[in-house]
């Protein structure tokens, strides 16, 4: 059964206390398609439930790049604050509350953020080599390092779309506040504070991945595209 929109809505509210990090994330393609839930439910932990939209579940695809990153008690680090990531990624809930996203794998192009993500939230990140441009649109390559999980997208962005309203596919896919992984055998949320995503069409021109078959998960067309310019992000840390 599809959760109610506004549970979504409610994490859109910024925690109390203070932020663990920040980010300024840039540039972000949101590619997406349908997979009948049994097939992704078999693919995350027991401990939750794939969320669905229409009775569908979703995986996406999202490459991007971030700058700014730094703990918010300090300053960035020269040459570890800025570098290309890309997530595959679906949706979940736990017991019918807290709609958030689970990550199959992230991908990233800087050695600290990979090993620093892994043991502070316990989130699936890989090493790769990647880059993005403006060659003809927007460009991303990546390739993991010791591994066939790779991606060349070129993307052009087009008309800025409406505020997505909840109920809408766009809601459900982008308005995405809270992450779960497993750190050290349990189960563990953090969220994340920004305003919602400025939203644009997008047309894909080119696209060659075999980041989302080396997850185990099937391949399809995608049937949902849309681009964001980007957000300044306060990330919080996990909990329980």
């Amino acid at each position: 059964m599809d959760l109610d929109p506004a549970l979504q809505l409610k994490l859109r509210n910024r925690p109390d206390g203070p932020s663990l990090m920040h980010h300024k994330w840039r540039d972000l393609t949101f590619l997406h398609y349908s997979v009948e839930p049994e097939v992704v439910q078999a693919l995350i932990p027991s401990e939750l439930t794939v969320d669905t939209y229409q009775g569908q579940a979703w995986v996406g695809l999202v490459p991007f790049w971030m700058t700014g990153v730094r703990m918010s008690c300090l300053p960035g680090v020269p040459g570890t604050h800025t570098f290309p990531e890309t997530n595959v990624r679906t949706y979940v809930h736990r017991n019918g509350e807290n709609p958030g996203v689970w990550f199959f794998s992230l991908d990233a192009a800087n050695s600290f953020a990979v090993k620093g993500a892994r043991a502070t939230f316990g989130l699936p990140y890989f090493r790769a080599d990647m880059h993005v441009g403006r060659e003809g649109g927007l460009l991303y390559e990546s390739v993991r390092r010791n591994s066939p999980a790779a991606h060349k997208i070129l993307v052009k962005p087009g008309a800025e779309l409406l505020p997505p309203e909840p109920g809408s596919l766009e809601f459900f896919l982008v308005e995405r506040y809270l992450l779960y992984s497993r750190r050290r055998g349990r189960i563990v949320t953090g969220q994340v504070h920004h305003r919602p995503y400025e939203l644009r069409q997008a047309k894909v021109e080119e696209c060659e991945e075999t980041i989302i078959s080396a997850q185990g998960l099937p391949a399809r067309d995608w049937e949902h595209i849309c681009y964001s310019p980007g957000v300044d992000v306060e990330v919080f840390a996990v909990r329980k």
